[in-house]
């Protein structure tokens, strides 16, 4: 399975957005809507290369200090389904 490697910023947010999304029990944050700003990408051919390259990425000023983050994806292989996908039809 191939992975992507992904170094983002982090979004802040406002104290207000943060309270509605409490009280209303909602996400603060969607991805899939409104994806965080990509500042490097990165591919990886199995799980171990995968963490390796995030272990290093994670060194870099930035994540250490708090303003991005690094996430680690699998992508689907071709034919494959991922979890919660339903076939056409």
């Amino acid at each position: 399975m191939r992975f992507l490697i992904v170094r983002t910023d982090i979004r802040t947010a406002a104290d207000i957005d943060l309270a509605a999304a409490w009280a209303g029990g909602g996400c603060l944050r969607n991805e899939t809507t409104a994806p965080e700003l990509r500042r490097q990408t990165v591919h990886a051919d199995d799980r171990d290369a995968a963490l390796l390259l995030a272990r290093a990425l994670s060194t870099v000023g930035a994540v250490r200090a708090g303003r991005q983050r690094v996430k680690v994806l699998p992508l689907a292989e071709p034919g494959r389904r991922r979890r919660g996908q339903h076939p056409p039809g």
